[in-house]
């Protein structure tokens, strides 16, 4: 009665590109993402002050964005200047990639509340890993699905060590299958692999309910580990986390990699990627640990309601997955 889009594993950023094909010639495309579609025209990336544009800029829509692409004559040196994009909005944010002739690469980051950068006349591996680093964190705690399963899994074992040896299976694994998709090594599509993921939410969901039933027959607590995944929830962690790393490689592969400091950039991302889960992991338990001292008896009503949602949610996604 009160529903409201489900979104999942929502990173889309916009991105910026500004190629030189030769001197003082540069190619700019963009695609600046919206949730409504513009009213007014939309404006181009505001090139630095010894820029102009050859002639009008193409602008479109497509696919729930906005699409633009450019030619541009700048005289001398773009480094040291300030560009911005106009549009940005909420939290929205902007990828940029500058490719000068000759010269490395740099990955910079635009945001709604700071459109402007400045273009570094030396750019650095430093660079490319703030950019990255941010891009991970928001990927985990934009990303529902995964958060999910990380909420779910924590709700499974609710003991904290147990939830560190499984956050680290889970860690270990999607490192793995995450760098080995990006690096192009292993690839599945991406559409089965969205089910899949969904379909891991709905069976921790499962799980974490038929143990909430069986301590309530037996007089037990829900953490006593008797099925198997509350023995072992480890390997679980670390099989589903296999499969959650093709969805991160997914999301990165969109954003693009720069070309000079892949490894750089794929190593900030996965470090980001971890300390958003860390953060929603330490959240958990200490809400956990705060319901269970201040009304215990609270516990298993909370849990088992939560886990509803979440098995839900995660059904939901699986059927729309599976239908598209």
């Amino acid at each position: 009665m009160c529903s409201v889009p489900a979104q999942a594993d929502e990173l889309r950023p916009g991105y910026l590109e500004l190629t030189e094909t030769q001197s003082g010639i540069w190619s700019i495309g963009w695609k600046l993402p919206y949730t409504t579609p513009p009213t007014d025209a939309p404006s181009p990336p505001i090139l630095p002050d010894n820029c102009e544009y050859s002639g009008e800029a193409k602008v479109g829509t497509a696919a729930a964005a906005i699409i633009g692409s450019a030619t541009a004559g700048c005289e001398g040196s773009i480094a040291g200047k300030a560009f911005s994009m106009p549009g940005l909005t909420g939290q929205a944010d902007m990828l940029v990639r500058i490719q000068p002739l000759e010269e490395p690469a740099q990955a910079l980051r635009l945001t709604a509340a700071n459109p402007e950068a400045v273009i570094a006349v030396q750019p650095d591996t430093a660079q490319v890993l703030k950019t990255y680093f941010i891009l991970g964190v928001e990927h985990i705690l934009a990303g529902w699905d995964h958060l999910l399963f990380v909420i779910a899994l924590v709700l499974l074992v609710q003991s904290w060590r147990m939830v560190v040896a499984a956050a680290t299976a889970f860690t270990l694994a999607h490192s793995i299958t995450l760098a080995a998709a990006a690096l192009g090594f292993v690839g599945l599509p991406g559409g089965p692999v969205e089910a899949l993921i969904a379909l891991s939410i709905v069976f921790l969901a499962v799980e974490i309910l038929r143990g909430a039933d069986e301590a309530a027959d037996t007089h037990l607590d829900i953490r006593t580990p008797r099925t198997w995944t509350r023995r072992f929830p480890w390997i679980v962690a670390f099989l589903f986390g296999l499969l959650h790393g093709f969805g991160f490689a997914g999301a990165l592969t969109s954003i693009g990699l720069p070309e000079g400091d892949i490894v750089a950039a794929l190593l900030a991302f996965n470090v980001g990627v971890e300390a958003g889960q860390l953060l929603v992991v330490a959240a958990v338990l200490a809400l956990l640990a705060l319901i269970r001292k201040a009304a215990s008896a609270a516990m298993e009503p909370a849990v088992r309601i939560a886990s509803y949602g979440i098995g839900i949610t995660g059904a939901y996604w699986l059927i729309d997955r599976v239908a598209i």
